[in-house]
């Protein structure tokens, strides 16, 4: 096999995905207009993820985290099931 034909069976999955992505992403720019993304923080597993944001709501601001706040809530969550 020339290096050609392995460079191209090496890129050829990510084609389609991007090719898919587009397709998906433009039938859903037909059916629903224009979307705004954005930052969002799921408190529950202490992740950030990019999604769709509805328009009324405020995308999330990594400046505005303060990681001593997600700590300090865990630590007291452990310390109330030590006492018990």
């Amino acid at each position: 096999m020339t290096a050609q034909v392995v460079a191209a069976l090496i890129l050829l999955p990510f084609t389609f995905a991007f090719i898919y992505a587009g397709i998906h992403e433009y039938l859903r720019y037909k059916n629903e207009g224009r979307a705004n993304y954005g930052l969002v923080y799921d408190e529950e597993t202490g992740t950030t993820h990019v999604t769709g944001i509805a328009e009324g709501t405020e995308a999330y601001d990594p400046d505005d985290f303060d990681p001593r706040d997600a700590n300090e809530s865990e630590t007291s969550n452990e310390n109330d099931d030590d006492k018990a």
